[in-house]
């Protein structure tokens, strides 16, 4: 008699929401419309690492200049894309956006939350992040660490969606949040930086001048990780 193979695994459910909604107003330019040192967009970049690490689907959040964005976005892999009509109250409602855009998914057990400003971001590090036991995936409360300081991605379980909405305010994204629930830490300090771009400065970038010509600015060391993002 055959051997019975039993029942499959259970898989957890993970989908990717990228935020780019802000102006980057020290960026001088929203940060959807980046172009980096490798020639592709930053945009196009954050969904394909999501892509690559399994999330499905991957929602990006648009908000400033979103039509000129949505152009940026990789053709051969499907994205849902999110308005957040408010952006310019802050990151909550980039955030906000986002999970109601995934409460929409019915299967999702947890979501990756990342932003398209970590052009060193690997989809290594988003799947330690989403490596979780099945049962736990919708309570889960993940945040990535380097060098032990908080960075991203964030995995956020669908358990709580509705209370993390429900706390969001202004610029402060979901910070108190995952402190007062106990967010686990998972060290990715030997996949990437961790750091985030946040003006020319910070990192080489290019990017298009009003003339619509391309500049290209040698930056100084990144900045060290501030008060924005969903930490």
């Amino acid at each position: 008699m055959p051997c019975d193979p039993g029942s499959p695994p259970i898989r957890v459910q993970v989908g990717g929401v990228l935020l780019a909604a802000g102006a980057g107003k020290r960026m001088g330019m929203p940060k959807a419309l980046v172009i980096g040192e490798d020639r592709q967009p930053w945009l196009a970049r954050g969904v394909r690492v999501l892509a690559e690490a399994g999330c499905d689907p991957v929602v990006v959040v648009l908000g400033a200049r979103a039509e000129e964005a949505q152009s940026l976005l990789p053709d051969d892999i499907p994205v849902t894309v999110g308005i957040a009509e408010d952006w310019q109250s802050g990151l909550s409602a980039s955030l906000g956006r986002g999970l109601v855009v995934a409460t929409t998914f019915e299967h999702l057990d947890a979501v990756i939350v990342t932003l398209v400003d970590l052009p060193d971001l690997e989809a290594d590090a988003v799947e330690r992040l989403a490596t979780v036991p099945p049962l736990d995936a919708r309570s889960a409360l993940r945040q990535a660490r380097y060098g032990g300081a908080p960075g991203h991605p964030v995995l956020i379980g669908r358990d709580h969606w509705a209370p993390l909405q429900r706390s969001l305010t202004g610029d402060s994204g979901a910070r108190k949040y995952l402190i007062a629930h106990d967010v686990e830490m998972v060290d990715c300090s030997d996949l990437g930086s961790g750091r985030d771009v946040d003006s020319p400065t910070d990192r080489l970038v290019v990017a298009p001048n009003r003339e619509g010509n391309e500049d290209h600015q040698q930056g100084r060391r990144p900045r060290q990780r501030g008060d924005d993002g969903v930490l």
